[in-house]
């Protein structure tokens, strides 16, 4: 199939997510790490034919930090850079490749995020994962979510790192906050929906507002 070449921004937006937002409760600490750790039944969204387009998938891990902020909770992304092969300037959650050394997603989660934004792992706590996310790059994704003390300092990986902000825990966990846009997939092979959260000057779509998704799922549940 076809290269992908669109600029989401660009796209309308067909309809807006809409459920409620969270209770201010459930987005304290202590209420996250008994939601993480004793998750109830729930549905996850997952796209629905990633895995049938590819016949192989590499493995990968990415943190999804929860910094312990006195306003309240923040999660903590990256801008990549324009010059890479694969999602070229998206905002992403640190993380990466697995390697073979790698002792579970957790470990590639930390690892990658220590080697892409300097972030130690004295200053995470991990306290549950995420339902794998499979990528339009052929990325199998384990989500590691991990509450992170500051302070602490941060130095982007400049080849792979554009940029490092933080965006309120309480604005993404707000279904009026979800854009909902489409485009057509090349070679007539349908049209493909995806979700976005644009916040200020980042525009938070693709893998990483999905897997965001799922985080508001388990914690509306």
């Amino acid at each position: 199939m076809a290269k992908l070449h669109i600029d989401p921004k660009r796209l309308p937006v067909d309809a807006i997510a809409g459920e409620p937002a969270l209770p201010a409760e459930r987005l304290e600490v202590a209420w996250l790490r008994e939601r993480l750790a004793h998750p109830p039944s729930w549905v996850p969204e997952l796209p629905d034919d990633m895995r049938q387009r590819f016949p192989t998938l590499r493995r990968a891990a990415v943190l999804v930090p929860l910094v312990r902020r006195p306003e309240g909770l923040t999660v903590l992304l990256t801008q990549r850079t324009e010059h890479l092969s694969n999602h070229a300037g998206q905002v992403s959650f640190p993380g990466g490749r697995a390697e073979e050394d790698d002792s579970s997603p957790i470990e590639t989660a930390l690892r990658e995020t220590e080697e892409e934004i300097g972030l130690t792992r004295r200053h995470v706590e991990i306290i549950g994962v995420l339902p794998d996310h499979v990528t339009a790059s052929a990325y199998i994704v384990t989500p590691v979510v991990g509450l992170v003390t500051p302070p602490f300092d941060l130095v982007a990986e400049s080849n792979e790192v554009a940029d490092i902000f933080e965006v309120p825990l309480r604005f993404l966990m707000d279904g009026m906050n979800h854009q909902i846009m489409s485009f057509d997939l090349p070679e007539g092979a349908g049209r493909r929906s995806f979700y976005a959260m644009p916040y200020e000057r980042f525009f938070i779509w693709g893998a990483t507002a999905g897997m965001l998704r799922n985080l508001f799922h388990l914690l509306r549940a």
